[in-house]
């Protein structure tokens, strides 16, 4: 008898074992999703017995040799083995190139392949990239809720064109594209108060929340096919489905103002300062003959005349809340929300981790006591009209650690000072 067939005879028991510690993949740390820029875009529908991807590479999008385009299936975001990995070849990518550089593609997955729960990651880039699962132009991460898998529409632009997002600006015309028959929709717009998130150490006795029923301002029945428009700012829920037997489904959307996610009026400019301020410096804001210059004006005497450096704090603020606004919307702009809250003013997180209970833990190397590494957790607080909503876990403890942060921001001589302090990009 061969050796090679002894060897399987007398030790072949041993092989599920030796399996069974093989290398794992290392748990993945999600900090480079909130990297300011141009991000992999995505979004479902559900299509019979399949689940549509829609995505959207940014530019320069690269596809083809060396680039191809990947899924993998994960049983959680802590998750060390994956379930599946598939390669999805050219011709089921339905690449359409856009003026801009990017690029649209969608495929479909088969639905008993991806059960509520199922974690997705999207890559396109090299398979031998480092650290790829941080990189937000090439791979997005989406768990898959059982919203995901019964919604048979998606929202889309003027032109068809999935819009990629859950929110819209006045004025913006969008569409509802459903999957086989036009189905009816109701929209309802609903008076709301957009309230910002409370410093981390705030307790819950003080935290206000909104009221269980939401007034409706208005509501209407849309014809098959209809466009929409809205021209206020505020919240719209649009209520999906009833014909042939489809279960209507609900997607709210955050009708922001025309120029979101960025700011450009100066009541836009004076709010996210609540974060760094007084209500009386705010007001004093406001009052102003020109607000807008009085804006700039704060600024430079925060940099003590220093006009280089007043322009640099105003780019970095206002470019986190830009991109807080990209990451985060939900019911309100987000920079809004808790996870807001500590982007602008601490910044990107160095190190996030999303564990199997959804929660999400942001790890700051630098801020907490004598300097050393702080933690903070969000939990999710899912809603009908905000289904990725968390919410930050308050601590006493946070409160000389937050005044410290925004201290830095007020005193620039040391905000400074390195990449992941507040006032560093």
């Amino acid at each position: 008898m061969p050796f090679s067939s002894r060897f399987l005879l007398r030790f072949g028991w041993l092989l599920p074992l030796l399996g069974a510690f093989a290398p794992l993949a290392p748990r993945p740390d999600f900090a480079g999703l909130y990297r300011p820029g141009p991000r992999l875009e995505v979004d479902t529908r559900r299509e019979g017995d399949s689940l549509r991807l829609y995505l959207r590479l940014p530019a320069p999008a690269r596809l083809g040799p060396g680039h191809p385009l990947r899924v993998t299936a994960w049983p959680g975001y802590e998750a060390r083995q994956a379930l599946w990995q598939d390669s999805i070849p050219r011709h089921r990518q339905r690449p359409r190139p856009e003026a801009d550089g990017s690029v649209r593609l969608s495929f479909c997955l088969a639905a008993d392949r991806v059960p509520a729960g199922t974690v997705l990651q999207v890559h396109t880039g090299t398979p031998d990239a480092k650290d790829n699962y941080q990189e937000p132009t090439t791979t997005a991460w989406l768990r898959l809720t059982p919203a995901h898998l019964a919604r048979s529409f998606v929202l889309a632009d003027s032109t068809g064109r999935p819009l990629l997002r859950r929110y819209v600006r006045t004025g913006e015309l969008f569409g509802i594209d459903s999957y086989g028959l036009y189905q009816p929709v109701r929209w309802a717009r609903y008076a709301v108060v957009p309230l910002a998130a409370l410093p981390p150490m705030t307790g819950r006795a003080a935290i206000v929340g909104g009221p269980r029923m939401l007034p409706v301002l208005d509501s209407a029945t849309a014809r098959p096919g209809e466009a929409f428009r809205f021209a206020e700012p505020g919240l719209c829920a649009l209520r999906v489905g009833g014909l042939a037997g489809v279960a209507p489904r609900t997607l709210a959307v955050l009708v922001a103002e025309n120029n979101y996610p960025t700011l450009t009026t100066a009541a836009e400019l004076i709010e996210p300062l609540r974060y760094l301020t007084t209500s009386q410096e705010r007001q004093r804001l406001t009052d102003a003959p020109d607000p807008k210059r009085a804006v700039d004006r704060f600024w430079l005497d925060i940099a003590q005349g220093n006009q280089t450096l007043g322009k640099d704090l105003i780019r970095r603020y206002y470019d986190r809340v830009t991109t807080a606004n990209q990451l985060f919307a939900a019911h309100k702009a987000g920079w809004l929300t808790d996870r807001g809250l500590l982007y602008v003013v601490l910044g990107p997180p160095p190190s996030v981790r999303r564990l199997y209970n959804g929660e999400e833990r942001w790890f700051y190397s630098e801020g907490g006591v004598n300097g050393g590494p702080v933690t903070y957790t969000f939990r999710p607080r899912p809603s009908t009209f905000a289904p990725d909503y968390y919410e930050l876990v308050r601590r006493p403890e946070y409160e000389l650690l937050w005044y410290a942060a925004v201290e830095k921001w007020r005193t620039p001589s040391t905000a400074l000072t390195g990449p992941n302090v507040p006032g560093a990009r």
